[in-house]
């Protein structure tokens, strides 16, 4: 066997010298995959899972082809149909894997490529490792669909509870926190768990039972020899043949196993699911209690990102098949490939989207952050109506600081530290006014990252001020370090002056056990420049003579609770959405929704690498949409949990319909932009900004009125895209456009967008009444340059009936720019459904 190993390996590192560098592609090949295989192929039964069906995890998935062991064989409803059914399943699953094998066998000499995964579940394909001239020749070969070279993804990097009203308004009606998302499994395509943080813990938890629908394995730590599951963590499986076949894969950092070496997953995990009330504790202080969205939600790990790389997208493929597969009911994706494949015509068509299609045909919830790429317009990484694409908010909570000059003027910073002791005031010392040796200015001293190169008695007692450089945007210096660096030199404290903000520079508060400040306005860091420096007095060299510049730091421990909020967070992507990668518009809303993202508490895992000013530490507190996108996976699970038979799209437009465009304080939300060069200001939100608006659980609970849609209608929506490519649908879906929706717009999604409209449109919309039988009253507002009518202006809708209504909009004015309004329905018995509605004029 060694010997064959090796033999293999000589005739692939051959094979390279021949052919070229081997790279990693997703191929897919002819034949239906097992979620819409109709029973075509002699000696395979049908494993079809029919369109549009509702679906029940706790029924139809167990007959439709999704899980098959002996626990479904017991629970099912039907012993004998379950045991045919997963037969069927199974059979099927084999048959496409040999045909796989076969196909790669008939074309290469063994050991010339190396097949890394088969996609059979989702999408019928595999990975596999070979040369760009093997490509070429698999592409050419009979039943060979598509062959794309792999590419990256990347992670679109408490007090939530509370902001969102969950803790008095969503979690008694499920029966409390310890219910909260109870039997709901979560799994999460991230950069794994660290499985021993209590947020995850099961010692102080009533006892998890077996979850029979779940079907997840859990893998067992290779040095401990201890299972990653507790009954809370419910699957825990890792996925890394792409990374291993690219050669980046590193398994002394990136761990081979679903331990969390990067800290993100085990961040966006208890974000949305993690243990109630657990005090998040750092440097002797408490900085309150923090809790998932659904408390008792159980995880399911499936990591496939890594701390150096991120991740490639046929691991993550893999991971959603076998997440899928398990039994999931919500997926969470705190991530997104770092574009779209070129090869493919549209944004909506390509490996990655086409598996999270097949994923919501099976009855998964996903929800996928939008990206990071905000302020700037057309930045969304997240652009498909079958998932949720969530922004990211600022919450009411913000953390302010300020240090006091002895001149007496006040300058603001931001410091989540303790106070210098009261009433007194310090002498400053600057970095590079107590180096031990002038040569050591190679190190980029005033960093303040090596205590080795400054002056400990001249540092001791006072505090330290320190530059803030590009180094700290790349992550080669870090806040921590500048405050172990003043504790291990008796400082009694530090100051990190921001003297030019570099792109992509984001400050965030950062927790440390010293009092420590970072003045990040400019002009208030020249201020403090300018003081130190006629208060320093110097002999003819430039050598400080006498430091007599002195100050104090605040306490920064508590936040400030504000009523501007939420807003929509500098970082946030926008849209417009784009169809195509020639970045034209798309008749189709992104974001979809709202949800908190900026500096959210939560756990973090002791080896994580993310974020440097984290290292070491149990809890985290970070920002992105893949903070914000968990929110609504934790969300979806409360709402799952209620309404068991609700459809993914069913869940999305509860969440949509419900959410608010109001902060606080009742006015509209603003969103962060740039003003000028580098200067952060508000303006007025917009749908591009926010969706439908920021997320309000309580009311999703109990939406009135849902826009449901299933595979036929997303199948309709991608026929209608004009220009599109029929045989490419075919190629990504195995279905055939057998009717379309007239116009994009038409997809019975909770928001209208029409990005050229000429003259007059009517666009249809359908709602079911998910409530007691009630009295709506529509009406609509648009901006002036779009003329907006409804029809009809009321409906009386009885339980679970369904009724069309339309939205017509006529071109007022050509302005060259977006109209934004919206339709809304109002209940009898108190219910309030709202549509965001999004227009371009044109007059041809």
């Amino acid at each position: 066997m060694v010997a064959m190993e090796f033999g293999c390996k000589i005739l692939m590192l051959f094979s390279m010298l021949v052919f070229g560098k081997a790279e990693v592609y997703i191929v897919r090949v002819e034949g239906e995959p097992v979620i819409s295989y109709k029973g075509d192929v002699d000696g395979f039964e049908a494993t079809v899972v029919e369109s549009d069906e509702k679906m029940d995890v706790n029924s139809v998935r167990l007959f439709k082809a999704i899980s098959c062991d002996i626990y479904s064989l017991i629970f099912a409803y039907s012993f004998v149909i379950a045991a045919v059914n997963c037969e069927k399943v199974t059979s099927y699953s084999r048959h496409l894997e040999k045909k796989h094998d076969m196909l790669l066998g008939m074309l290469f000499d063994r050991g010339t490529y190396k097949k890394l995964y088969s996609y059979r579940h989702l999408i019928n394909g595999f990975a596999v490792h070979i040369s760009p001239e093997q490509a070429e020749i698999l592409g050419r070969a009979p039943g060979v669909k598509s062959v794309e070279r792999d590419w990256k993804v990347r992670r679109l990097t408490t007090h939530t509870p509370q902001f969102l009203g969950l803790p008095t308004g969503v979690w008694p009606t499920g029966g409390g926190f310890d219910k909260a998302g109870e039997n709901i499994v979560i799994g999460f395509v991230d950069s794994g768990i660290y499985p021993h943080h209590p947020s995850f813990a099961t010692y102080n938890e009533e006892p998890y039972g077996p979850l029979p629908k779940y079907k997840g394995k859990c893998e067992v730590d290779p040095d401990t020899k201890r299972s990653f599951c507790n009954g809370k963590i419910i699957g825990a499986q890792h996925f890394a043949e792409a990374a291993i076949a690219a050669g980046v894969f590193n398994p002394e950092i990136d761990f081979a196993s679903p331990l969390d070496g990067d800290g993100h997953g085990s961040h966006t995990a208890a974000i949305a699911a993690g243990n109630n009330g657990i005090p998040v504790r750092m440097h002797g202080y408490e900085f309150g209690k923090a809790s998932g969205m659904a408390p008792r939600a159980r995880v399911a790990v499936y990591k496939a990102l890594y701390r150096l790389f991120g991740g490639f997208v046929a691991d993550v493929v893999a991971a959603i098949e076998q997440a899928v597969h398990d039994g999931v009911d919500i997926l969470n994706l705190s991530m997104s490939p770092n574009s779209p494949p070129a090869t493919t015509k549209t944004t909506f068509l390509n490996p990655f989207d086409a598996t999270l299609l097949s994923a919501v045909k099976a009855g998964v919830f996903v929800a996928q952050a939008a990206g990071n790429g905000g302020p700037f317009p057309k930045t969304l990484l997240s652009y498909s109506p079958w998932i949720a694409s969530v922004a990211a908010a600022i919450d009411d909570r913000q953390y302010k600081n300020h240090l006091t000059l002895g001149n007496g003027k006040i300058l603001p910073g931001m410091g989540l530290s303790p106070a210098t002791h009261a009433n007194r005031t310090f002498t400053m010392v600057a970095a590079n006014d107590v180096l031990l040796d002038s040569s050591v200015m190679k190190y980029s001293p005033s960093d303040c990252q090596r205590p080795e190169v400054l002056h400990k008695n001249l540092v001791e007692g006072n505090i330290l001020l320190c530059g803030y450089s590009f180094n700290f945007v790349v992550g080669t210096a870090s806040i921590k370090k500048v405050s172990e660096t003043a504790k291990s030199l008796g400082a009694i404290g530090f100051v990190l002056a921001v003297e030019n903000v570099s792109p992509g520079a984001k400050f965030d508060p950062v927790p440390v056990g010293v009092p420590g400040i970072v003045i990040t306005d400019v002009s208030k860091s020249m201020e403090l420049i300018d003081y130190y420096k006629i208060s320093t007095a110097r002999d003819w060299t430039g050598r400080v003579k006498s430091f007599k510049a002195t100050g104090s730091i605040g306490d920064g421990l508590f936040p400030i609770l504000h009523k501007s909020a939420p807003q929509v967070a500098l970082f946030s992507a926008r849209g417009p959405n784009i169809k195509d990668y020639s970045f034209q518009d798309a008749d189709l809303l992104k974001p979809d929704i709202l949800a908190p993202g900026s500096l959210i508490w939560a756990a973090w895992a002791l080896n994580g690498t993310d974020e440097p000013n984290y290292l070491g530490e149990g809890f985290a507190m970070i920002s992105g949409t893949s903070m914000a996108a968990p929110h609504i996976a934790g969300i979806a699970a409360l709402i799952k949990q209620k309404h068991p038979h609700w459809s993914p799209a069913a869940i999305k437009s509860a969440l949509m319909t419900t959410s608010t465009t109001l902060d606080r304080a009742e006015r509209p939300i603003q969103a962060q932009v740039y003003s000028g060069s580098e200067t952060v200001t508000l303006v007025p939100a917009t749908p591009f900004d926010y969706g439908s608006g920021h997320v309000n659980p309580r009311a999703a609970l109990n939406p009135g009125l849902i826009f449901d849609a299933g595979y036929e209608d997303y199948l309709g929506f991608l026929c209608t895209i004009p220009g599109i490519d029929a045989q490419e649908i075919k190629n990504y879906t195995n279905s055939q456009c057998n009717y379309t929706l007239g116009h994009p717009s038409n997809l019975n999604s909770p928001s209208i967008t029409i990005s050229h409209l000429v003259g007059t449109q009517t666009v249809t919309r359908t709602v079911t009444n998910v409530a007691a039988e009630e009295t709506y009253v529509i009406t609509a507002r648009m901006a002036p340059a779009v003329a907006i009518e409804t029809n009809p202006p009321a409906m009386t809708l009885r339980p679970s009936a369904s009724r069309k209504f339309t939205v017509t909009l006529t071109v007022r004015s050509v302005t060259g720019s977006y109209s934004f309004g919206e339709v809304l329905m109002k209940g009898s018995r108190g219910h309030r459904v709202r549509i965001p509605v999004v227009a371009m004029g044109y007059d041809r």
